[in-house]
């Protein structure tokens, strides 16, 4: 099994959500000029704010939120809710967290065009569906695709989606895309067999989200517990987390039925922003669809430069609303990030296959 600093060194690289850092050879120590590039990234939190009925509260300001990140003020930079149009909040700084990139006095340049590149654009999201077709899926199978088909032509027409499907392998049956056609297509053309390993599909899953800008979530259907897979859900909750990805888990058993994977489950969604639902008939996936497309649509998007800290492991994260009375809503979010460091990979998770008559991805 692969360890969670094998996962870490594997996806460092490729991430790089918050600070790449690179450099030429370095020369001798008395004649040491490393330049060191410093790309400064915005942090985006997926906030859903709602009230005591669990309804969801909208129409709040970038003024309402407080954000601290290891318990340092940050400044909002873009802000929006739902499916709105994205909105510069402040402006960015130049010179945020360029205490962390590097040793003593580098030279370093700063880019912070991230932000700007999105302002004034209509907010959507990029939804990757992960279907469970391993032999536990037998029963209910068209059921669940019938379910999936639904969701998807319900997302806003702002909202891109990809269909992936999972038994001991992914495949990636319909990469990212807004035609709706092409992802039922896909969903139509899955078959249920072989064994599950979901995490090492799901790991996959947030490899391609992590690649994205903008608002990203994964929905899993699953069916069953994992027997393949070589990676532990923690490892996936843990890159999910700190690339910002959002993970939604419907299962269609009874959590009582299989405590063990109900439980990683739970943890990986609350980790992530996202919830976890236990829907053991059609009607209850329905609904469970219908409750995460309401929270897609809901959620309010916030991003900031982080302000120089010196902690290059777990950052902790703490939003809260500030005014009057606003202490009574509930705030869910991801509590933190890790920074992931360049590295040299190691052994490779098993390859994916990608549907012929759809365009990759990469």
């Amino acid at each position: 099994m692969m360890t969670k600093k094998n996962i870490n060194a594997c996806l460092g690289i490729m991430t790089g959500l918050l600070l790449v850092a690179g450099s030429e050879q370095r020369p001798a120590a008395q004649d040491d000029t490393t330049n060191f590039k410093v790309n400064v990234v915005l942090v985006q939190l997926e906030v859903a704010v709602t009230d005591h009925a669990g309804n969801y509260v909208s129409g709040l300001r970038p003024e309402d939120f407080a954000i601290t990140e290891d318990k340092i003020a940050e400044k909002i930079a873009t802000f929006e809710e739902g499916n709105k149009v994205i909105r510069q909040a402040t402006a960015p700084d130049a010179t945020a967290n360029a205490a962390v990139s590097a040793p003593p006095q580098p030279k370093a340049s700063v880019n912070t065009d991230d932000a700007s590149t999105e302002l004034g654009k209509i907010a959507g999201s990029s939804v990757f569906i992960l279907f469970d077709t391993s032999n536990y899926m037998y029963r209910g199978f068209v059921f669940a695709q019938d379910a999936i088909t639904d969701f998807v032509q319900s997302l806003d027409g702002s909202t891109k989606v990809a269909f992936y499907s999972y038994s001991r392998n992914l495949s990636r049956a319909a990469t990212l895309t807004g035609d709706r056609y092409r992802i039922e297509n896909g969903v139509r053309s899955t078959v249920a067999g072989d064994d599950a390993a979901l995490y090492n599909s799901l790991l996959m899953t947030v490899e391609d989200a992590a690649q994205l800008k903008g608002r990203k979530a994964i929905v899993v259907f699953s069916n069953g517990p994992d027997n393949a897979s070589s990676v532990p859900p923690e490892d996936v909750a843990d890159l999910a987390e700190s690339t910002g990805t959002i993970i939604y888990i419907i299962s269609t058993r009874q959590a009582q039925s299989d405590p063990v994977s109900a439980a990683a489950f739970a943890r990986m969604s609350k980790t992530t922003g996202g919830k976890a639902y236990f829907a053991p008939n059609w009607r209850q996936e329905q609904q469970a669809f219908t409750s995460i497309r309401e929270d897609l649509g809901h959620l309010y998007t916030i991003s900031y430069y982080p302000q120089p800290n010196q902690n290059r492991g777990w950052r902790n994260i703490q939003v809260k609303l500030t005014g009057q009375n606003m202490q009574r809503y509930h705030i869910r979010t991801r509590d933190g990030y890790r920074l992931l460091q360049p590295s040299i990979p190691t052994a490779p998770l098993p390859a994916a296959t990608e549907a012929s008559s759809t365009t990759g991805m990469r």
